[in-house]
């Protein structure tokens, strides 16, 4: 590990004007040094040699780790290629990050504005802060709702895409009003992912998401991690996961800087390929409720286009019933029937078999992977002209 790399500054140099493509394979990488892998492998460390006093980077597993400083590098350099001081860290998992940032910065009295449609896990986080004693306001993502329950909160949490719906909400209107009543703002950019949308360019606080999803892309690896601007705010962040321990396996942080250096490829294939699946499935007389905010008909299209580079690798819908949607999901070949999104083979499921959101038994979440659109569109139609009675 190189100086450059342990006191956080660039190795490899990357101009803010770049492309993705050229950001992501170089992201992160520290300066290159004779014989030395352009990636250095993940270290596998919980102490480190201290001697004397501890005025280093490393000190403590539990702390730091070299491999989440090149990591962290990484993904700061995908969110906020234009801002210095931006600050990024990495977590077990996406909920060890969401966690991080409502328990670091809310007290008991405080309240928090959650979003009503969003991830299914946000009502066990809704129970844990009301017994901090922290109030909790909800409204839908959709039709900037939220700004009708922003006065007297101390935190805003924004997810858009909203997951499963894709509902799409303004983020820079959320959070010019957030800020003028003195209110913090957390985006969930999970399905946007970094090159599909910059929240602390749009005037978020905190850019969190689920590092296991399209980011890393292969469904092997849990992670999670904040990015933010403000040092004091992200203070707090890092003593929460020390207090809590929520930190990644070297390895699997080694893993998801890997993967990065393919997000371009993979973003441009399956969110291409999402929006020629959302458009066969377009006027098929059994699919209702068909949400894809690459859609120019979709009620989220206005905005996401003004504030999205890319729309996403997930299609939603809605099939008649439940042994419609169940039927469908057995006949598929090229699709897994599986939970998570965002990864290179495509996966499908009845949401509504968890219990935890809002929607009809016939709700599909549909991940778009890398496979040749042909063949995946064709597999979905085929699948669905086999129902029969």
């Amino acid at each position: 590990m190189t100086d450059s790399a342990a006191n956080g500054s660039s190795g490899v140099p990357v101009n803010p004007g770049m492309g993705d493509g050229t950001r992501a394979v170089r992201a992160g990488l520290p300066e290159p040094g004779k014989y030395a892998p352009a990636l250095p492998g993940p270290v596998f460390a919980a102490h480190y040699h201290l001697p004397g006093a501890p005025t280093g980077p490393y000190t403590y597993g539990r702390d730091e780790n070299p491999t989440w400083t090149l990591l962290e590098r990484a993904i700061g350099e995908l969110e906020a290629p234009e801002h210095d001081g931006v600050e990024t860290l990495v977590f077990a998992s996406g909920m060890a990050a969401v966690s991080s940032v409502l328990f670091s910065q809310l007290r008991t009295g405080d309240t928090v504005v959650l979003p009503g449609d969003g991830y299914q896990a946000l009502p066990l986080v809704r129970a844990q802060l009301e017994a901090y004693g922290i109030e909790v306001r909800t409204a839908a993502t959709g039709g900037n709702a939220q700004l009708d329950v922003l006065d007297g909160a101390r935190l805003l949490w924004i997810e858009t895409p909203s997951n499963p719906g894709l509902d799409v909400c303004d983020v820079r209107r959320l959070a010019e009003a957030a800020h003028a009543r003195g209110c913090l703002v957390a985006v969930d950019n999970t399905l946007a992912t970094p090159l599909g949308q910059r929240p602390l360019e749009l005037g978020a606080d905190f850019s969190v998401a689920s590092g296991t999803k399209q980011l890393t892309g292969h469904g092997d690896v849990l992670l999670g991690y904040v990015t933010g601007a403000d040092a004091a705010a992200m203070a707090a962040v890092r003593r929460w996961r020390k207090i809590a321990g929520a930190i990644p396996g070297p390895m699997e942080a080694w893993l998801a800087h890997r993967s990065i250096a393919t997000l371009p490829l993979r973003v441009d294939r399956q969110d291409t390929t999402a929006l020629a699946l959302a458009e066969a499935l377009r006027g098929r007389p059994e699919v209702t409720g068909l949400r894809y905010p690459g859609l120019p008909e979709d009620p989220s299209y206005k905005i996401a286009s003004q504030q999205m580079r890319r729309y996403g690798c997930v299609v939603s819908f809605v099939l008649p019933t439940r042994a419609r949607a169940d039927r469908f999901l057995d006949a598929l070949r090229l699709v897994d029937d599986a939970t998570s999104f965002g990864g290179v083979r495509s996966t499908a499921e009845r949401r509504g078999r968890w219990g935890g959101d809002a929607v009809p038994e016939g709700f599909i979440r549909f991940s778009v992977g890398a496979e040749d659109p042909g063949d995946l569109v064709a597999d979905v139609l085929r699948a669905l002209e086999e129902w029969t009675d």
